[in-house]
């Protein structure tokens, strides 16, 4: 700043009468004004920079600038177009179930003091299905893994029980699976309490399905980076944890995400047990006591849709991060 000041003082003293000899002290120099000089083309100087840097903000100069901002107003008015169209599928949504009648069409009516007085107990079961969810998929994903690694297994008898658990798993219901676990094995001696008989059932079965991504994403490593590992001296074992592996998982984590959410729908199945008091154990329970059903499944569809709309923001965070390494 302090040089720019210098160098409108010394343009400024280009402009001096020949009588000026020392320009810095102006004694000869009566109708010259030195510093008012200097201040004005200060001033001219800066009008000018902000002119340009304001100009070169609002207009854009080259061709990919203007193609940058018409991809821009089109996303956004997309997003526009979206939000629009969601705000009035809602409006429809809220009028159907809001008791009036127009052009002789009679919407349902709800009971609002019964939803608000059983809103709290419903809503407090959320904690319950999260925690079923998050042990089912944990447990899902280390058997997806094994199941996938024994497809790709040369050793009969592992390749067979693979396919045999995917097979028997895959080929029978979620609810009769549940059941079983909690009604069948303690004829075995093995008493399961409801929670842990669900956590198994969706655990097994939401393995055989995640297994078929794993293995796809075991698949997608090329041979090449295989036969690399082996040439460099990497074991089987260390090719696998890290070269495979790595990119196997991170090509099935956004599959993952979705079969998280759609877990935590189906982990309703696991209130048939009468022992598990999550979300729809206590929608059911309170419903029939008072005679609403109606509003407390709604209810409970609420509960199950918020939470399925922040999983699904997160999810969709996590695959815009994963796909920036992919650019």
């Amino acid at each position: 700043m302090n040089l720019l000041r210098r160098s409108c003082t010394a343009a400024a003293a280009e402009e001096l009468p020949a009588n000026c000899v020392n320009p810095d002290t102006l004694q000869n120099c009566g109708k010259f004004d030195h510093t008012r000089s200097a201040q004005v083309l200060w001033k001219d100087f800066v009008m000018k920079t902000d002119s340009t840097i304001a100009h070169s903000h609002t207009q854009p100069t080259t061709q990919a600038e203007l193609l940058i901002q018409a991809q821009q107003r089109k996303k956004r008015g997309f997003r526009m177009g979206v939000g629009a169209t969601w705000g009035v599928l809602l409006l429809v949504l809220i009028f159907l179930f809001s008791g009036q009648s127009i052009l002789g069409f009679q919407t349902i009516k709800l009971d609002a003091e019964f939803m608000r007085k059983n809103l709290g107990f419903i809503g407090s079961g959320l904690g319950e299905t999260l925690l079923i969810s998050s042990s089912s998929i944990l447990l899902a994903i280390c058997l997806a893994l094994l199941a996938a690694l024994g497809r790709l297994s040369t050793f009969p008898p592992i390749y067979a029980l693979s396919t045999f658990y995917v097979s028997l798993i895959r080929g029978t219901p979620l609810y009769l699976q549940i059941f079983f676990f909690f009604l069948a094995l303690p004829q075995l001696g093995i008493n399961l309490s409801g929670f842990t008989a669900g956590v198994f059932a969706l655990g097994l079965n939401y393995g055989a399905y995640m297994s078929e991504t794993f293995r796809a994403g075991l698949a997608s490593v090329s041979k090449g980076q295989r036969e690399a590992a082996a040439a460099i001296g990497m074991t089987p074992g260390q090719t696998m944890r890290r070269v495979i592996l790595p990119q196997a998982l991170r090509f099935a984590i956004p599959p993952m995400g979705n079969d998280f959410i759609s877990m935590t729908k189906d982990s309703a199945l696991v209130a048939a047990t009468g022992f598990v008091h999550e979300v729809m154990w206590r929608a059911v329970k309170v419903g029939r006591a008072q005679f609403n059903n109606l509003e407390a499944l709604l209810m409970a569809a609420m509960f199950y849709w918020i939470m399925t709309l922040i999983l699904t923001f997160f999810q969709s965070r996590l695959e815009a991060r994963l796909a920036k390494g992919d650019r």
